[in-house]
């Protein structure tokens, strides 16, 4: 019932106006409609892909100009994350990076006629959200190992707190609520700022042209948002990493 409220105040994109083509009404429409978001986020997922082959197909020591600004963004990024994370992060960075292009790309899809920003829909940033959080889980077993990390998740109770029930416990407890939460105000986050982006563009371009003034401004100011966005969660997430793996530099670790 959320979605179909949301859709109400959407822009026309192609797979929307293919669905009402066929007729939303028959199955096949129906299921079109439904798999919109799929749709445009494996659209991105072919794009995104098209050009990192056409980069790298032949890659030259002087490189030509889609080489060298694809080198310059992932000298970024990896610069971003071992900034954080140190050398280790080198390993993290193809995960990481990948989510900040993949969201920054889906995030400004919604700008371009026709084509809409899978990261709208929770669906979508939940599930990316989760991916985050099943491989930071997995992560930390594998760097910690279980009893190391379950030592991590009760707060490395040590002396006389090694001894108590009471406080370990509780400290496991938070320990699980926070990394449940984390997911959640992950991709809340992610999809009400470009949710709200979209609104508004989609609001102001019923206005005609008395709203092109307004709507010009709102696009630039929704392009900011959409890399500011795929900075917040790509931060985050080497945070969630960092989190884990400095445990496994201390003293006694």
């Amino acid at each position: 019932m959320a979605e179909a409220r949301q859709a109400q105040h959407e822009l026309p994109n192609l797979v929307s106006l293919l669905a009402d083509k066929i007729g939303r009404a028959t199955h096949l429409g129906e299921q079109v409609y439904l798999w919109e978001n799929v749709i445009f986020s494996l659209l991105i997922v072919f794009v995104i892909s098209l050009i990192a082959y056409l980069a790298s197909r032949k890659s030259k020591m002087i490189p030509d100009r889609l080489q060298n600004a694809l080198e310059v963004v992932f000298g970024g990024l990896d610069d971003f994350i071992c900034g954080i994370l140190g050398e280790k992060g080198r390993r993290y960075t193809p995960f990481i990076g990948t989510l900040f292009i993949y969201i920054l790309c889906m995030n400004l899809a919604g700008l371009i006629p026709l084509m809409k920003s899978p990261t709208s829909s929770w669906s979508t940033t939940l599930a990316l959200a989760t991916c985050v959080f099943v491989y930071v889980q997995y992560t930390g077993i594998r760097e910690l190992g279980f009893l190391g990390y379950l030592d991590h998740m009760m707060g490395r109770p040590r002396g006389i707190l090694a001894f108590s029930v009471f406080i370990p416990l509780m400290m496991l407890m938070l320990h699980i609520v926070s990394e449940l939460v984390r997911p959640i105000s992950l991709s809340l986050r992610l999809r009400s700022n470009i949710w709200g982006d979209d609104l508004l563009l989609s609001v102001l371009a019923g206005f005609g042209l008395v709203g092109v003034p307004l709507l010009v401004f709102s696009a630039l100011l929704a392009i900011l948002a959409a890399v500011v966005q795929a900075v917040v969660f790509s931060l985050l997430t080497t945070i969630y990493f960092a989190l884990v793996l400095t445990h496994e530099e201390e003293p006694g670790g």
